[in-house]
């Protein structure tokens, strides 16, 4: 009898638990205690088990407490309850308690510290389970794969990869889309295609991982088609694998304002067909991608359309208007926002800074921030940044001083932030005060920092303590530490040096960017080494990289100065993607081999035919082939253009060339003209430019006025004097070098002495 009553009892608690049923619960519950049957330990499990469900964490607990016989399932009921309930300290403390536990004891404690953030502490838990000769299921290691993704631990996430391997659990479909996970968190592309290829059967979570993967590692292409192979084959189509897809479309549309909005709005008619277009999350991830995109107009009408719109969905619209520099539809969204009833969180205060910087309004940005009550860090961060990008530099450090004072500790983004802002001053105290709190803060250490400290010293002439810093990085395996040294170093005209530290690079087996090649072949234009530039070309052709614009450019610079325009010329032919830089290095190197009518003629091609439109650069470069091939007449005319035509105001540079070219010509005359109508007066090489025309056609008068000139700029620079008592001497007029000699050295104006070098088997 009483054995039927326990079934019925228990068949009960079942009924209780489906419905999570906590008023019926109690009632069995004090049925249970009086007919004396608490000591039965599969009842009190099973009320263990029904108040967790109804979320009754202390009466279960009491219910445990008081149970005379508890068994393994007792302690991983309670344990499960804790850890479900977010109560992680009391688990742990039952977990250590438990007189014996099994898997299941040790894969739910593990699974809690990874949702709850505590990855590090989880994979501390994985290690004692194998010391305690456990083997790991398929729900442990999915967990400890999402840990090792969160921390970014791949080496780790690779020995963990072996062990699945090892007992036959890397076939698992949870385990394997965990795999995938991790290895396309830590970024490696090749080992999460491998994952995913190797997976039995492939599921939305399986597209869903790779299909972001590919996205955050620029693999763009291969990610739609991967999208596209998941929508043929039949898998569902869920929001969330809508929103990744979306996702790969507004990162890809930052750079490329074209294909990713068109593949965006394809997208957003399968929304659409779907029927998804009420799911919130997928909408604003429409609304983002339509912002990163730069297309505002149908952004704005998804958002007019939206029947729920969230904080994300005004934040997204605000941050997308910033983009678009457009200031005013910015602050009428965050009004709006208002007058609908959401309150601005620290992302809409974040996005409308930045907008307003990106504008230049300042006043109104700070007007954003010192409404904040309590401005947290990125905030903070947000502002000194924008004060950074638009080169406001004073009063970025102004603003740390501020955080100072109201007790605000920076981290590795602001240090990172302020050091760029110390280098591009050149002020070195600065430099130094913040170095001393990044050490004080504990961010010193950091890759960033570390870097960005490297650039300070390094363009404040303290090269060697920027080496210091760099030789103490505990983890050099960060590309960006040695760019800003290689950087430095050039900077420094220590390019020898460079070049080595680029060889150890490659010898550390690190993967050189295109900044770390621009920085190296720029050395090896100082150094006039064409046999180191076309090392570090072939190594470029070996790494893939030569498509990039970047690259290419430095190619041409790089063959153009060390002589070998004919080969600088083959390359440029060759490159798929051209800018405007990439035609300004080949117009400029045929200007500076003499091959001035070949410039010209790039010009043509550039202007009439390439797309591309000249900039201040590319008129320099035309300018001065012209110059060098007596091009005169040619040369005023592209120099009339400049404002008329193409809308690029003529600077110093382009009157110095303009001079330059009419003064080979002895034209001086015009010359006259153009000094008297021209805004640029103070700048020292339009003069000596001048100084040296006069001195070949020895027009005296002209030439005095233009050393009169760089004697008021700077006394004590040694070329006019020269200039000046050349060309005396070349006419005999004796007393007039003596008076110069006399007055140089009155001035102490010193001629540093003139070398000249030459490559033999890589030896300067």
């Amino acid at each position: 009898m009483e054995m039927r009553t326990t079934t019925q009892l228990a068949n009960f608690l079942q009924i209780c638990i489906d419905k999570k049923s906590h008023v019926n619960a109690k009632l069995l519950h004090a049925h249970i205690l009086r007919k004396g049957l608490f000591t039965d330990t599969f009842l009190s499990n099973r009320l263990i088990e029904l108040y967790h469900k109804c979320g009754l964490l202390t009466t279960a607990r009491q219910v445990f407490d008081k149970m005379p016989n508890k068994n393994l399932f007792s302690w991983n009921a309670i344990l499960s309850a804790h850890c479900n309930t977010g109560d992680i300290e009391n688990a742990h403390k039952l977990f250590d308690k438990m007189p014996e536990r099994n898997a299941v004891s040790w894969n739910t404690l593990i699974s809690v510290l990874v949702r709850a953030g505590y990855e590090q502490k989880a994979l501390s838990l994985y290690n004692n389970m194998n010391h305690s000769g456990f083997l790991p299921t398929n729900f442990t290691l999915a967990s400890v794969f999402s840990a090792c993704g969160a921390l970014l631990e791949l080496r780790y996430g690779c020995v963990c990869h072996a062990v699945a391997n090892k007992i036959g659990l890397d076939k698992n479909i949870y385990v394997g889309n965990a795999l995938l996970g991790m290895y396309a968190k830590c970024g490696d592309v090749e080992n999460a295609v491998k994952a995913f290829e190797e997976l039995p059967q492939v599921n939305e979570v399986s597209f869903t991982a790779i299909v972001g993967a590919l996205g955050d590692t620029d693999h763009v292409d291969e990610a739609f088609d991967m999208f596209r192979s998941m929508h043929r084959s039949g898998i569902r189509i869920d929001a969330i694998s809508l929103s990744s897809i979306l996702g790969v479309c507004a990162r890809s549309g930052i750079n490329e304002s074209g294909g990713s909005s068109v593949n965006g709005q394809q997208l957003h008619g399968l929304t659409i067909r779907l029927g998804l277009e009420k799911d919130l999350h997928l909408s604003n991830s429409l609304l983002d991608m339509y912002a990163k995109c730069g297309d505002m107009n149908s952004a704005e009408m998804v958002f007019d359309s939206l029947l729920e719109v969230s904080v994300v969905s005004w934040n997204v619209m605000i941050g997308g208007y910033g983009q678009k520099y457009q200031i005013k539809k910015a602050i009428e969204f965050m009004q709006k926002m208002q007058r609908f009833g959401f309150e601005p969180d620290e992302v809409t205060y974040i996005n409308m800074l930045s907008a307003c910087l990106k504008s230049g309004d300042t006043e109104t940005a700070h007007g954003i921030f010192n409404k904040m009550a309590s401005p947290s860090l990125s905030s903070w961060n947000a502002l000194l940044s924008g004060y950074s990008q638009i080169e406001k530099h004073k009063e970025a450090l102004r603003l740390f001083i501020n955080m100072q004072f109201r007790n605000v500790k920076g981290d590795r983004t602001t240090f990172a932030v302020l050091s760029s802002s110390c280098a591009s001053m050149g002020l070195l105290e600065g430099g130094r005060q913040i170095h001393a709190a990044s050490v004080k803060n504990l961010c010193d250490d950091d890759i960033y920092v570390a870097s960005g400290l490297i650039g300070m010293y390094a363009k404040c002439d303290k090269i060697n303590v920027a080496k210091c810093i760099f030789d103490r990085i505990k983890d050099q395996d960060d590309v960006v530490c040695w760019n800003a040294m290689i950087a430095g170093l050039s900077l420094n005209t220590l390019d020898k040096e460079a070049f080595v530290l680029f060889k150890n690079m490659l010898e550390n087996n690190m993967l050189p960017t295109q900044f770390s090649y621009a920085t190296v072949l720029s050395s090896c234009v100082k150094l006039s080494s064409i046999s180191q530039g076309r090392q570090i070309h072939a190594r470029a052709l070996k790494d893939e990289i030569l498509n990039d614009v970047i690259v290419g450019s430095a190619l041409i610079d790089m063959y153009s100065k060390c002589g070998h325009v004919d080969e600088a010329r083959l390359f440029f032919d060759q490159m798929s993607i051209k800018n405007t830089i990439t035609w300004n290095e080949m117009i400029h190197g045929y200007a500076q081999n003499g091959h001035g009518s070949e410039g010209v003629a790039l010009f043509e091609e550039m202007v009439n035919k390439s797309g591309e439109k000249p900039d201040a650069i590319t008129f320099i470069a035309v300018l001065t082939a012209c110059s060098h091939s007596g091009l005169i007449d040619y040369g005023i005319k592209i120099f009339n253009s400049m404002l008329q035509e193409h809308g690029v105001e003529p600077i110093s540079d382009h009157y110095t060339c303009l001079i330059d070219s009419l003064g080979r010509a002895g034209r001086f005359n015009e010359i006259e003209v153009i000094l008297d109508k021209m805004p640029y007066t103070n700048d020292p090489i339009l003069w000596e430019v001048l100084l040296s025309s006069c001195r070949v056609h020895l027009n005296v008068n002209l030439a005095r006025r233009a050393a009169d000139e760089l004697f008021r700029m700077n006394p004590c620079n040694s070329a006019p004097y020269v200039l000046l008592a050349n060309m005396y001497s070349s006419m005999g007029r004796w007393d007039d070098v003596r008076n110069i000699r006399e007055l140089m050295i009155k001035k102490q104006a010193v001629k540093d002495p003139g070398y000249s070098w030459f490559e033999q088997k890589d030896e300067i």
